[in-house]
């Protein structure tokens, strides 16, 4: 005898009867796989019904609608039929940061029998699912708008870190600030008279030279003095400059003269 699935309408509608409150739901048929996915872009779950909604086929789902803007998505459990899972919504009309630091109420899996699925919901998802809503509606009060991180001002001074073709980065000792020099010592920029130049040697290897270089940087931004870092290799379509043309070669010890006509 073949074993056949619970229903999954008429569950909802006898679960939604015996919520707290004042609940209704509303079966919906998925014509095709991709049915289900604006309903999964919806779901405060990263649980078993987020799996079940990445993993599988769902044919159809019901949404239980009740107080304070709750609601609820019901389907079918996978691989088990008596079993549905019970997951929350998001609410409508709150942005991305607002869910910032919210921990995600999460759904549950229940039995087929609405009576013992209702008490399941009520003591084990819905208190999750209001302490929730409260926080991202607290959330949305404090900081409507996103945290956008705002252009400081230009600095009114610049070193610019240039990387040579020999592999050797450094910048002018001309150009650093009296106030910056004491900074690329501390971290291991040494100066070269023979280059007029602060330079930070190769022998730091790749990696460590980057962190010398974040460091140096987060040190001169408090002082409000930038940095830059840029390569001194030519652009790629920059047309090198044509050779010079070769002089005739001239016998030794003898002066070369013109032609006479």
């Amino acid at each position: 005898m073949p074993l056949h699935r619970a229903d999954l309408s008429s569950f909802a509608s006898t679960l939604a009867a015996r919520l707290p409150g004042t609940w209704t739901s509303e079966y919906r048929q998925h014509a095709a796989y991709r049915d289900q996915f604006p309903l999964q872009e919806e779901l405060w779950d990263n649980g078993l019904a987020s799996w079940a909604f990445s993993e599988f086929v769902l044919r159809h789902h019901a949404q239980l609608d009740g107080p304070a803007g709750q609601r609820l998505c019901v389907i079918d459990r996978p691989q088990h039929r008596h079993q549905f899972l019970v997951a929350p919504l998001r609410p409508d009309g709150l942005k991305p940061h607002h869910f910032d630091g919210v921990i995600e109420p999460n759904g549950i899996k229940v039995s087929g029998d609405p009576l013992r699925a209702a008490a399941a919901v009520t003591r084990r998802l819905l208190p999750h699912y209001r302490w929730a809503l409260i926080d991202v509606h607290r959330n949305a009060l404090v900081q409507p708008k996103p945290p956008l991180l705002h252009v400081p001002p230009e600095a009114s001074q610049v070193i610019t870190l240039v990387w040579h073709e020999d592999g050797v980065l450094g910048t002018p000792y001309a150009s650093v600030p009296e106030e910056a020099r004491e900074h690329l010592y501390a971290h291991g920029f040494q100066y070269h008279p023979h280059r007029a130049a602060f330079l930070l040697p190769t022998a730091y290897g790749e990696a460590e030279r980057a962190l010398r270089i974040q460091a140096v940087a987060h040190q001169l931004a408090k002082q409000g003095i930038g940095v830059n870092l840029r390569h001194a290799t030519p652009a790629v379509n920059q047309v090198p400059p044509a050779p010079p043309t070769t002089a005739p070669a001239t016998t030794p010890g003898k002066p070369r003269t013109s032609a006479r006509r």
